[in-house]
């Protein structure tokens, strides 16, 4: 008697990066470029795959660590390199078109990264449900003929999300955690100093168990959180050690926002609800 083995299928991420004869990744630690690099390292090897990531004072430092840790554990080869977009005075100014400056910056050094260690190409993670956001960055990876696989691949979040899942991506189901720049009130200059803040802030939530979607925005003198209503109890509960923690980090008011989370908050035009969690005296 004989028996067929069946193999599985290769993924339409699979074939696509099949495709390539060598990549660099964009590699940000996040759920859709781990996929990216992870599924290239399986299907180009070790050696015609490379994953980068850009070094900056917007890029939380629980992010890096995340992205070092997956990198080891799916042995793929990683280089960081740092970014100097504070540098830039068009990005300082932080105009809704701030992000074109970040990438642009990003992706003059990942491409120059990429030419010295012969990768033939370079990709982002951008996914398919985010071609209609407003993502002025996306427009700097244009310019530099950056790939976006998982687009191309008609990959939405909850493909990536599932394909990750199936390769034991530790980070398969975590929230979206866009650079730190992007809590920053748009005309509000980005300095290290407000990165900090915001960085610091949203550790110390997260120490508190807050979980899921996070975002404390930095309104200058005013801090703003933004959770799910399902964390809006904890955050009460916690009030006195928010606080205390928030006004010791320079800022003088903090705000929850009962809207609650959502992509995009700081273009809406309507000033949503908010409730009063702490004032400086």
């Amino acid at each position: 008697m004989f028996y067929i083995l069946s193999m599985p299928l290769p993924t339409p991420l699979e074939r696509l990066l099949a495709e390539y004869p060598s990549l660099l990744v964009g590699y940000s630690g996040g759920v859709d470029s781990a996929l990216v690099a992870v599924v290239a390292r399986r299907v180009l090897g070790s050696q015609r795959t490379v994953a980068a990531i850009g070094r900056s004072a917007s890029f939380p430092s629980y992010q890096r660590q995340q992205a070092l840790d997956i990198a080891r554990q799916f042995d793929v080869r990683l280089f960081e390199i740092d970014t100097h977009e504070l540098d830039d005075a068009d990005y300082v100014a932080n105009a809704p078109s701030r992000c074109y400056f970040c990438k642009r910056e990003l992706w003059t050094r990942l491409c120059a990264l990429a030419e010295r260690h012969g990768m033939a190409a370079v990709a982002d993670g951008t996914n398919a449900d985010d071609i209609g956001d407003h993502r002025p960055g996306l427009a700097a990876a244009a310019e530099r003929r950056v790939r976006a696989p998982l687009a191309e691949a008609g990959y939405t979040k909850a493909m990536v999300r599932a394909e990750a899942r199936a390769l034991r991506i530790p980070i398969w189901d975590a929230p979206a955690s866009p650079c730190l720049s992007s809590r920053i009130l748009y005309g509000l200059s980005v300095t290290p100093a407000r990165l900090a803040q915001v960085e610091r802030c949203e550790a110390l939530l997260r120490a508190l168990g807050v979980s899921g979607d996070l975002r404390v925005r930095h309104r200058g003198g005013e801090a703003r959180i933004e959770v799910s209503a399902r964390q809006f109890g904890r955050l009460r509960a916690q009030r006195d050690v928010i606080a205390r923690g928030f006004l010791d980090l320079g800022f003088e008011r903090v705000t929850l926002d009962l809207d609650g989370y959502r992509r995009g908050s700081l273009l809406a035009a309507a000033e949503p609800r908010i409730e009063l969690l702490a004032e400086r005296a």
